[in-house]
């Protein structure tokens, strides 16, 4: 199938990368985003390639088995193409996958010693999917690797026992990982999942928490 086919959905992911390039949750070339296709391949943002200034061009397509479809200028798949091919299998109405790099998320990621963070009771979490009055909710926090299959792994392992009750994964200092069904929705669920770390920072600074 020609890639072209395909570029809108690359379009999707060149706007919000540069919001988050202009928030500050994509700093030089950090951070990386995937959009799913028909066909099961995926979209997914070429390394070292600055995220305020993407064109379709600075994506690579991932196969369902794995295979990488060779680029005109021999672009590789951002390094953590493993973790977005792992939420894929996982999630099967997964379409989009978002992973961002903000100062707040590196904070929040060391409130806990564990391996989830409880996040607050916040009117946000509706967002997120969590329609209960003063919820228990948490985050899944797991530790970073500089070989990024072992956090896949680790991911894989967690998730196929305990699923996690929010679309949203923490790497400790590292940054923040959502999936959701369209390109739209995931983009909310970074700005809902970035606004309760602010809001847990603030919180911490004033001593609420």
């Amino acid at each position: 199938m020609n890639s072209r086919t395909h570029s809108d959905r690359r379009l999707e992911l060149i706007s919000a990368a540069r919001y988050f390039y202009q928030q500050g949750w994509m700093v030089g070339t950090a951070g990386n985003l995937s959009v799913r296709l028909p066909d099961g391949s995926f979209w997914i943002t070429a390394s070292g390639r600055c995220k305020g200034e993407l064109t379709t061009s600075d994506f690579v397509r991932i196969y369902p088995d794995g295979r990488v479809e060779k680029a005109a200028d021999n672009s590789r798949p951002s390094a953590e193409t493993a973790i977005h091919q792992v939420i894929y299998n996982l999630f099967p109405q997964a379409n989009s996958c978002y992973h961002v790099h903000s100062v707040e998320a590196n904070l929040v990621s060391r409130f806990c010693s564990g391996d989830s963070l409880t996040l607050p009771p916040l009117e946000m979490l509706k967002g997120l999917g969590v329609w209960e009055e003063n919820p228990n909710c948490v985050m899944p926090v797991f530790n970073n690797y500089l070989q990024v299959q072992r956090i896949a792994d680790e991911i894989q392992q967690r998730f196929s026992i305990n699923p996690p009750q929010v679309p949203a994964l923490l790497i400790r200092d590292h940054g923040v990982t959502v999936w959701a069904p369209s390109a739209t929705d995931a983009r909310n669920y970074v700005e809902l999942v970035e606004y309760i770390f602010r809001y847990m920072v603030a919180a911490y600074r004033v001593g609420i928490i």
